[in-house]
């Protein structure tokens, strides 16, 4: 029987009451757990380590959740659940369109955080490499590397991408010319239902269009359809990876 190595959490929370008992709970659950009590903590020990994934509180002295949130999904591409006591949808929205993976609003159930915990580490975990995504997306000039999550524009040159950016477009490429309403977008997106969050997948398309349209107010690529959605109108076809 092989063993699998324990998942490592870094939980990032300046409140101590909170942070000390929670990674208690947390080690008994079998994860080993690494306390930071600020953002700037959390980056000193991210130097020299990789954590399976990051428990994130919003509020914070200095640097707050939200900015760190956009380092890890962005550089580090590290599974981000954020852990707050702010009930505004609209802090949801902004975490989950920067790249978060999940939320918890603080007071929450230990049980409830395992259960997410062990669900986004399902859908973070990477299987080798298919033949499928040894190939890049082309459309209209553009590239986009599903294994690097690297978006290549006419001219060649990288585009910065955020990982919530990535997911949106990827799954615009895999169904080109498709309509997809906010609640299937969601679905592709994020993995889970989320239907609290239609105005993310809004925000998201206009960072989006933003990033590949000539004139993002006039969109040419991906279009509005009134009532039903969003649609890549453009062909989508699948070329090798450049190799380095």
């Amino acid at each position: 029987m092989i063993e699998t190595a324990p998942t490592t959490l870094l939980l990032v929370d300046d409140e101590r009451s909170l942070r000390e008992p929670l990674a208690e709970y947390l080690t008994g659950q079998g994860f080993i757990v690494q306390e930071a009590e600020s953002a700037a903590a959390a980056r000193s020990w991210l130097v020299g380590n990789t954590p399976d994934l990051v428990l994130l509180d919003i509020m914070m002295p200095g640097e707050d959740g939200l900015s760190l949130c956009r380092h890890l999904t962005e550089a580090r591409h590290l599974p981000v659940i954020l852990v707050t006591a702010r009930g505004e949808a609209m802090d949801r929205i902004v975490g989950l369109e920067i790249g978060a993976d999940d939320y918890v609003t603080k007071p929450f159930e230990p049980r409830e955080l395992v259960a997410r915990i062990r669900s986004v580490l399902r859908r973070a975990e990477r299987p080798p490499a298919t033949p499928d995504e040894e190939l890049e997306y082309a459309f209209e000039g553009w590239t986009l590397d599903p294994l690097k999550r690297k978006l290549t524009d006419p001219e060649g040159a990288t585009v910065p991408i955020s990982t919530a950016e990535f997911r949106m477009l990827r799954a615009f490429c895999d169904h080109p010319r498709q309509v997809l309403d906010r609640d299937r977008l969601l679905d592709l997106v994020q993995g889970r239902e989320a239907q609290l969050f239609d105005r993310a997948v809004d925000n998201q398309v206009s960072r989006l269009r933003r990033k590949i349209e000539v004139d993002s107010r006039n969109p040419q690529l991906i279009q509005t359809v009134r009532g039903g959605g969003y649609r890549l109108s453009a062909d989508v076809t699948r070329q090798p990876r450049e190799r380095a």
